[in-house]
């Protein structure tokens, strides 16, 4: 029986950045993966929709020439296998990388489906799962089934689309992200029932190539952890596009036709209606691979389908650890993989920082794009702070109005005693790369003073930041 240090049940992002963290270390490591390396992130998640997306802001592009003074001869027409084609690739140019660091970093890759039998050992059997893609072929040199024995164990299984009772993706007419990805065409109407991240990129990227997109919420705001400022934005842009929109809507029932569907929609006043359309995207969250693993055995505490750990990935039972979206959320990658490093790390007996999840961004790829940091305003004012807020618009900024994006906004919150950066707020072109400069200022406990005081280059989107920042005090200069 093989014997390791440590054994991390995953190869998504969260898995694959700890085994690597964990080789650095010295550690002996292995990790088991029982369909495709990279997890759905690189491969049904963060990168191959970016990939879709990308083909949907240049598509957007081609169709207005004329707003940069270019001609365009002849029509412009979008190619779905073409698209997805693009697409897969991207992920798996990066599904190979992610073997070969692997293998540089000597980490043995285990193929197949991982179960806990008692502490310190792991029975690796076939996969039971079905894969999206065409299987894996098990990478070369890899090890397969078996009992393997290792002192700590990090479950990094990742999540799954929820399903609702009676609205089961069918792979046909109801779609989940998976099927999303690769459509065989372009739906003329499509509805998408739920309006976080993965509900609006798609609503996006379907409305960009040219369907009739209905975008169903049951919550009375469009993405509902963003500050509702924001998202009423982000609505009034999504609406000016044609996406209709309807919160505080419940789908009730859907009927399936022989090409299409038909949702029976409920409103919070009890008013009701039909809605038909080609296809249905159910984007309504995901849930945690937890079962199967043995967990419940060996008594690692559970709550609402997650496993609950420390802050610093441990969980209720010993030499057992868990990372990623089956620890709870946020449920996205960059977190995976940053809880990944503070766990190995915790196991090595550094002094790891527990994880801040106000401190984790939130990105969202439509158009235009939103990002964010730390507290909305409605939840620092549930804790008791006294605020002060700043503003400042795209249409106040050089670079916005030359790139022909002058429609955003930034937000930031302070605390009004201590200056303290409670949370920041971005919708508009290119925020997602913009967030990260007050992700770092958090960390480091900046105050409004460090943030005036800072030079930003010109001309450049990222002044926005400093503008708004100084209208929280009264000194912002460009508007």
């Amino acid at each position: 029986m093989s014997s390791y240090d440590v054994l991390i049940i995953g190869g998504g992002p969260g898995g694959y950045v700890t085994a690597i963290r964990a080789a650095q270390l010295g550690f002996k490591t292995a990790l088991v993966e029982r369909e495709h390396l990279g997890g759905i992130c690189l491969n049904w998640g963060c990168i191959p929709t970016k990939a879709l997306l990308r083909s949907a802001e240049i598509f957007h592009y081609m169709q207005h020439p004329g707003d940069y003074g270019l001609k365009l001869e002849g029509k412009v027409t979008a190619d779905p296998a073409a698209i997805v084609k693009r697409s897969r690739g991207v992920s798996s140019q990066l599904n190979g990388g992610v073997g070969y660091l692997l293998k540089k970093n000597k980490v043995d890759v285990i193929w197949g489906e991982a179960t806990i039998t008692k502490p310190g050992e792991v029975s690796v059997g076939k996969s039971k799962k079905a894969p999206m893609l065409p299987q894996a072929p098990a990478p070369k040199g890899v090890l397969g089934e078996g009992m393997y024995q290792a002192k700590h164990i990090i479950v990094a299984t990742g999540a799954r689309p929820r399903v609702l009772p009676g609205i089961e993706p069918d792979g046909k007419l109801i779609w989940t992200y998976f099927e999303a990805m690769v459509p065989p065409a372009f739906p003329k109407t499509l509805a998408v029932m739920g309006s976080g991240a993965i509900g609006i990129e798609f609503a996006s990227f379907f409305r960009a190539m040219g369907c009739e997109v209905t975008v169903i919420e049951v919550l009375p705001q469009i993405l509902p952890v963003e500050d509702a400022e924001i998202a009423a934005l982000a609505r009034k842009r999504f609406e000016k596009a044609g996406i209709k929109i309807m919160t505080a809507t419940k789908v009730t029932k859907v009927e399936k036709g022989a090409d299409s569907v038909t949702c029976t929609l409920e409103d919070d006043k009890g008013g009701k209606q039909t809605l038909k359309t080609e296809r249905l995207i159910s984007a309504v969250g995901v849930v945690g691979n937890v079962e199967n693993l043995g967990l419940e055995k060996l008594g690692v505490k559970m709550d609402r389908g997650c496993i609950v750990t420390d802050g610093h990935g441990r969980t209720s039972a010993a030499g057992i650890y868990a990372i990623g979206d089956v620890a709870g959320p946020p449920m996205l990658a960059h977190k995976a993989e940053h809880e990944g490093v503070i766990c190995i790390e915790t196991i090595k007996g550094m002094d790891a920082h527990a994880m801040d999840k106000l401190k984790i961004p939130g990105c969202t790829y439509c158009h235009p794009q939103i990002a964010s940091v730390g507290l909305t305003e409605a939840k620092a004012k549930e804790a008791g702070y006294t605020l002060k807020v700043g503003r400042f618009p795209f249409m106040g900024n050089g670079k916005a109005i030359a790139l022909g994006e002058p429609d955003g906004l930034v937000k930031t919150i302070f605390d009004a005693k201590s200056g303290k950066l409670l949370g920041a707020h971005m919708i508009g072109a290119e925020v997602t790369e913009l967030i990260q400069g007050f992700v770092i200022a958090m960390n480091l406990e900046t105050t409004e003073e460090d943030l005036m005081h800072s030079v930003f280059p010109h001309p450049t989107l990222s002044e926005m930041m400093h503008e708004s920042v100084l209208d929280a005090y009264g000194r912002v200069i460009h508007t």
